[in-house]
């Protein structure tokens, strides 16, 4: 009996540590409870003396009044009349509808705050696990404070493409199964990755319509590119698959034409090019002390620890080997922005993602840099803007009620001291940021970029993990 006291008590150890670490981490994301802040506990106002930028065509509304109950936008006008609803005054600022990073990793609760405090009201996460939708339901249900919070289920792949990260499909039942057990756990889309085969891929779609989930398509290099667009599949991920996969590594603008084609023929699928993650390689490539960097101190410690390092070394290894690495990534990132500026010649609908959350791809701050790339392909300020508001609204359904001013929308809105059309510096530094309605002044969205900065949180981040992998 005594010897089996011990045994349950060493087995209780780790149960007894995982729920210590649980309560020590909600303890210190306690700065993100909605009750910890009672100026966020409103959601009707009437916004004065504001100059609106609707992003539904490229204009301003200057001087105007925008009123906003239960956290939809109600009227937009010189004079909505007399109202009891408390008075913000815009003091001339822009009002401009909250970006959208279509391409995120989260890792913890801090992360969310990150993306607030640079004007991103909504994400869209790319690599489901089981803390996610619980994440999704403390911000949707009032309990913390988020961006409007969508998730893909894990990453599909076929039965080559190995990796803890994967979720590898055998048998098109299997594929099947696979697509109900991402709507039943609470995911809002589907991520299908590499190695799918045209069986799996046939499946995966028509489960996916029956379970009504839409799909982020990484593209798979057992079909043709062109296969991913298709009605069912709302975004490509990935510009450098364009070069790597549609035109076989060679920068053939003559062959990129027959693929800005195909995207201007299917308007349904959007491109999530991800231009801050690659460009990012020549960092990895160029800068020896690049893991010293203090925007890394950003990245959650768990990622900082093993993956920068990981993909650091990776870049490194492969530059001892080929010393022109970094003039052809140079290059390659070049033809990225002329592969932008063709889909925006072409009407093609580019939707703003950093792939932000790993390797050096920084949570938050990362949007900025991603659409000065896009300014750099040549797009004009108002287009820029265009991919991180109004054109993700253009994708999945559960989207479409935000990125633009307009009556009916969500009130998800940044107020910017100058305006952006004319400088997309300003989108670094909100004045507010309101989430259905709710608003965050500038301080304390600076108490959300202090507080993930100083986290410590390796052990939570781990066991978070690893309830991944042996679910």
């Amino acid at each position: 009996m005594r010897f089996l006291k011990i045994v349950i008590l060493i087995l209780a150890i780790p149960v007894f540590l995982a729920i210590a670490i649980s309560i020590l981490d909600a303890y210190r994301t306690s700065y993100l409870r909605v009750s910890s802040h009672p100026e966020f506990v409103g959601d009707s106002y009437l916004i004065k003396n504001v100059h609106i930028i609707p992003m539904d065509k490229d204009t301003i509304f200057y001087n105007s009044i925008i009123s906003i109950e239960n956290g939809i936008i109600r009227q937009i006008g010189i004079d909505t009349g007399s109202t009891s609803l408390p008075v913000i005054d815009g003091a001339g600022k822009f009002l401009l509808p909250g970006l959208t990073d279509m391409h995120v990793h989260v890792w913890d609760r801090y992360e969310l705050g990150l993306y607030l405090a640079n004007g991103i009201t909504s994400i869209r996460n790319m690599w489901g696990q089981p803390m996610h939708p619980k994440m999704k339901s403390d911000i949707n249900s009032g309990k913390i404070i988020g961006p409007d919070f969508f998730s893909s289920g894990p990453k599909l792949t076929g039965p080559e493409f190995i990796g803890d990260d994967n979720t590898q499909l055998f048998t098109p039942e299997k594929a099947r199964e696979a697509i109900e057990s991402c709507r039943k756990k609470g995911y809002d889309f589907v991520k299908t990755y590499n190695g799918l085969t045209p069986e799996l891929y046939e499946a995966i779609i028509d489960q996916a319509t029956i379970e009504g989930l839409e799909i982020a398509a990484h593209p798979s290099s057992l079909l043709p590119y062109d296969f991913h667009l298709q009605t069912a599949i709302k975004t490509i991920e990935h510009a450098e698959d364009i070069y790597q996969q549609a035109l076989n590594y060679q920068l053939d603008s003559f062959a990129l034409q027959q693929v800005i084609a195909s995207f201007s023929l299917h308007p349904e699928t959007a491109l999530c090019p991800t231009l801050t993650v690659f460009a990012n390689i020549s960092g990895l490539l160029e800068d020896s002390n690049i893991l010293q960097s203090p925007s890394l101190d950003f990245i959650n410690p768990l990622i900082k620890l093993v993956d920068s390092p990981a993909q650091f070394q990776r870049w490194q290894n492969d530059l001892k080997s080929n010393p022109d690495l970094p003039a052809k990534i140079s290059l390659q990132h070049q033809f990225h922005l002329y592969i932008i500026q063709q889909l925006q010649e072409a009407g093609a609908n580019i939707v703003a993602g950093t792939d932000a959350g790993i390797g050096i791809t920084v949570p938050g701050f990362s949007i900025h840099k991603e659409l000065a790339y896009y300014k750099e392909a040549g797009l004009s300020n108002f287009e820029v803007l265009q991919t991180a508001t109004a054109n993700p609204a253009k994708t999945h359904g559960f989207l479409r009620n935000a990125g633009t001013i307009k009556p009916g929308k969500k009130a998800n809105l940044i107020l910017l001291s100058q305006n952006p059309l004319e400088d997309l510096e300003t989108l670094k530094h909100p004045h507010w940021v309101m989430v259905n309605g709710r608003k965050l002044e500038a301080a304390t969205l600076r108490l959300f970029v202090e507080k993930a900065k100083e986290r410590k949180n390796t052990a939570s981040s781990l066991m978070r993990y690893l309830h991944y992998l042996f679910r």
